[in-house]
């Protein structure tokens, strides 16, 4: 207390109270204060509080913007990507109906040219290969004939079409880098194949059981990606070339079969790839691949869809997906989609594998043997097909 304040003091009380009482009066004067004093830092403590949640509450609430713009934002270059894609496809659809449609621009020609045309045609048709002729189609599954049991519960096994080998290419798992090769499906099945058998380490993990063994080559979907397709040579093991498919790899091609994202397929025509697009509810995809550069030459949009599929093949450019259930049923080929229109698929009838009820993991099909080699819950399956010439429109 300054001196002035307690000369004051004296004044009001009187010398001699005021020495009595003094102290007293000083004490309770400074609680007063104190209380003051205190009641102002409640205060403050208070008003920062407040001050402090309502910074916590727009700094919550930014950050809560920062996130919804980001998802925007993401979406946003998601459907960017889509429409770009869709652009190059329709680009790619132009193309493909105009190299298809005919120019009806007038022109005359000469008979002698146009004869000399017709028999240069004529030529050229009576030297295709045999095994690109593509006037087939599969009208019903004959019979099951069950090789072995190895492997894991889902993988893929096959022979190479385009060599006239017979030897057996052996796939076990959903991902793995080690296939196995043997001389022949009788080697395959004996009991001890340890030293007939030829490991081949593979330069990348697969992923899924859509691998395909195509002139000496295997091409397969590398393990923890989306959409890439590797082509690596049999013999010195190395990537020859490799392929990010567009729009491939959001979600797998066939519900009932998850580890498969990309599933690659050969027939008479050559090396295809399928694939589920989301953009499309779901529905298959079927991509024409040139096995040499592995580039994209067409893409056609299907009106089969992945739900309930469990694998699928090509034969002759005509898309086969089987279907079956999540417990286990008996496969059927419910939908098909031929690229040359020339299979009423309207009027198909379903087509029933031979009763079995389990569930496959992948197809492969062999255009020379006119066969099926299925993957059957671990079981390594030959269907026979019965295949006829298309019927003329």
């Amino acid at each position: 207390m300054s001196l002035s304040l307690i000369t004051i003091l004296l004044l009001l009380f009187g010398t001699k109270d005021a020495q009595r009482t003094t102290p007293d009066f000083m004490m309770q004067y400074f609680q007063r204060q104190l209380q003051v004093l205190e009641g102002r830092l409640i205060k403050c403590e208070l008003d920062f509080q407040q001050f402090s949640q309502r910074m916590y509450d727009m700094s919550k609430e930014v950050h809560g913007q920062t996130g919804r713009m980001n998802v925007l934002r993401s979406e946003v270059k998601g459907q960017v990507d889509t429409i770009g894609m869709r652009l190059d496809r329709v680009e790619r659809d132009v193309e493909y109906l105009h190299n298809k449609i005919p120019d009806t621009t007038h022109v005359e020609i000469e008979d002698s040219l146009l004869e000399h045309q017709v028999k240069e045609a004529k030529l050229k048709k009576t030297v295709i290969p045999k095994d690109k002729d593509c006037t087939y189609e599969l009208v019903g599954i004959k019979s099951l004939k069950i090789v072995k049991k190895a492997g894991d519960a889902n993988g893929s096994w096959m022979k190479d079409p385009t060599k006239g080998s017979a030897k057996i290419y052996f796939f076990s798992g959903p991902t793995n880098r080690t296939l196995l090769a043997y001389t022949s499906l009788k080697s395959f099945t004996e009991a001890n194949t340890t030293k007939k058998t030829e490991v081949i380490p593979l330069p990348l993990p697969w992923q899924g059981t859509g691998h395909v063994v195509y002139n000496g080559f295997v091409y397969y979907h590398l393990a923890d990606t989306n959409n890439e397709i590797l082509k690596v040579h049999l013999s010195n093991r190395t990537v020859t070339d490799r392929l990010l498919l567009p729009g491939a790899g959001r979600m797998p091609a066939y519900s009932l079969n998850p580890h498969t994202l990309l599933d690659l397929a050969v027939d008479e025509m050559g090396l295809w790839s399928i694939h589920a697009d989301s953009d499309f509810g779901g529905n298959l995809v079927i991509s024409k691949l040139d096995h040499n550069s592995l580039a994209v030459e067409h893409t056609w949009d299907t009106n089969c869809n992945s739900r309930d599929a469990e694998a699928a093949f090509m034969i002759c450019g005509t898309l086969y997906v089987a279907y079956n259930s999540d417990y286990g049923g008996r496969s059927s080929i419910k939908c098909l989609y031929d690229i040359h229109d020339t299979i009423y698929t309207e009027s198909t009838p379903e087509l029933f594998f031979p009763k079995r009820y389990t569930s496959h993991s992948a197809f492969h099909y062999h255009y020379k043997d006119k066969q099926l080699y299925a993957w059957d819950d671990g079981y390594q399956t030959i269907y026979k097909l019965d295949i006829r010439k298309k019927v003329a429109a």
